[in-house]
C-alpha cells in the first residue's frame, strides 16, 4: 500500500489537516511544524496525489500549449519555460503544433481537447477575431505573440516596436549608416514582422537616417535558408548593407552564413542583429548579438492569467474584459555588433 497523509500525519504527530495544508504550501503554518511534517514526508517517500487533488475540484490538472512551430527553437525554448511554471502549479502541459495554420487553430481554441485540459494557451498566426468571438468552451484562453485581438481573452506579447528600436539604435550608435531588414512581410500589419518593420523605420526615422525600401529584404518564411535567400538577393542587387536587423535568429544564422561564404566579415563589413535569443545564437562561431524577450516572465504571466481564470468570475473583477500584458525584453549585445573582445 502507498504511503498516505494519515501515515504522515501520524509520524509527525500533527494532524492530517495539517499535513494538507504543508503538501498545498497554505501560509498559516509554522516554520516549526513545517519542518515537522517536510521531515516526515521526506523519511516515508509521501508523494501527492496530484491528480485526485485536481479531480476534487472537477479539474484535470493538465493545461494546454498550442504553438505554431515545435521545430522552432524560440517556441520550443518558450514551451520548456511554460512547462516550468505549470509545475510551480502543479499543472502538466501538454502541447499542441498548429503549424501556423488557421483550421487547426481555431480547432484547438474551439475546445476540441475539452475533456482533458482545464485551460489553453495559445500562440496563434492566422486565428482571426472573429473565430474567437463564437468560442463555445469555457476553459481560460490566454494569447500568446503580436496579433491584435479586442476580445475577452488576456493577452501577453512583448512591445515589438520598442524592441525593434533599440536593435537599430545599438546600430546606429555603433556608426552604421546603411541597415538593412531581413524578414518583411506584406500581408499583415500586425503581424510581428511588420511591427518589427515599423520599429526599424521609425528609429532610422528618429536618428536622420534614410529607410529605403530597397534595404528591406522580404521572405517566405523565417528560417535559416530564408534568411540566407534574402542576405544573397541584396548582396546580389547590389545594395550591400553594412548593418542588418534581421526578423528572428534564425534568419540572422542564415545571412551570417551568406555573408561568411563572399568573404564578407561579421561585424566589420556587416553587423547583425537578431531576436529572440535562441541558444544556437549564443554558440556560433560569431555568436549572435539579439533581442531577448523575457521567455520565463511569458510563461508565467500566461500560466497565471489561465489559473487565475479557472478560479471562477468573482476572483477577479475584470474576468470579462481581456488584459494586455506586457513582458520585458533586452538587447543582448555580442560579438556580431561588437567584435570579439
Amino acid at each position: 500500500m502507498g504511503v498516505n497523509l494519515k501515515d504522515v500525519a501520524e509520524l509527525a504527530g500533527v494532524s492530517i489537516k495539517t499535513v494538507s495544508n504543508v503538501v498545498n504550501n497554505y501560509q498559516h503554518v509554522t516554520p516549526a511544524m513545517r519542518a515537522r511534517v517536510r521531515a516526515a514526508i521526506d523519511e516515508l517517500g509521501y508523494v501527492p496525489n496530484l491528480t485526485a487533488r485536481h479531480l476534487r475540484k472537477g479539474r484535470t490538472g493538465i493545461l494546454a500549449l498550442a504553438v505554431p512551430e515545435l521545430g522552432n527553437p524560440y517556441f520550443a525554448e518558450l514551451a520548456g519555460a511554460v512547462v516550468d511554471a505549470a509545475a510551480e502549479h502543479d499543472y502538466t502541459v501538454l502541447l499542441d503544433h498548429t503549424r501556423g495554420e488557421r483550421e487547426q487553430e481555431i480547432l484547438v481554441s474551439q475546445g476540441f481537447r475539452s475533456r482533458v485540459i482545464d485551460g489553453l494557451i495559445l500562440s496563434p498566426i492566422e486565428l482571426e477575431a472573429d473565430d474567437l468571438r463564437g468560442r463555445s468552451h469555457d476553459a481560460p484562453l490566454v494569447l500568446l505573440g503580436e496579433r491584435e485581438y479586442d476580445l475577452p481573452y488576456d493577452h501577453i506579447a512583448i512591445d515589438n516596436v520598442a524592441a525593434a528600436r533599440a536593435a537599430v539604435r545599438h546600430l546606429v550608435g555603433l556608426g552604421r549608416t546603411r541597415i538593412a531588414y531581413l524578414g518583411a512581410r506584406t500581408d499583415r500589419v500586425n503581424r510581428p514582422a511588420q511591427l518589427r518593420l515599423r520599429g526599424w523605420r521609425e528609429e532610422l526615422t528618429a536618428s536622420g537616417l534614410p529607410a529605403p525600401d530597397t534595404l528591406v529584404a522580404p521572405t517566405s518564411g523565417w528560417d535559416r535558408g530564408d534568411g540566407a535567400q534574402a542576405m544573397a538577393w541584396l548582396l546580389e542587387s547590389g545594395r550591400r548593407p553594412d548593418a542588418v536587423f534581421a526578423y528572428n535568429d534564425l534568419v540572422a544564422v542564415g545571412a551570417m552564413r551568406v555573408l561568411s561564404e563572399r568573404g564578407l566579415r561579421v561585424p566589420w563589413d556587416v553587423a547583425v542583429v537578431g531576436f529572440d535569443d535562441i541558444a544556437e545564437g549564443r554558440f556560433g562561431a560569431v555568436t549572435l548579438t539579439t533581442v531577448s524577450p523575457d521567455k520565463p516572465s511569458i510563461a508565467r504571466l500566461a500560466v497565471e492569467s489561465v489559473i487565475s481564470g479557472l478560479q471562477g468570475p468573482g476572483q477577479r473583477p475584470d474576468a470579462h474584459v481581456g488584459r494586455e500584458l506586457a513582458a520585458e525584453f533586452r538587447l543582448v549585445e555580442r560579438e556580431s555588433t561588437l567584435g570579439r573582445r
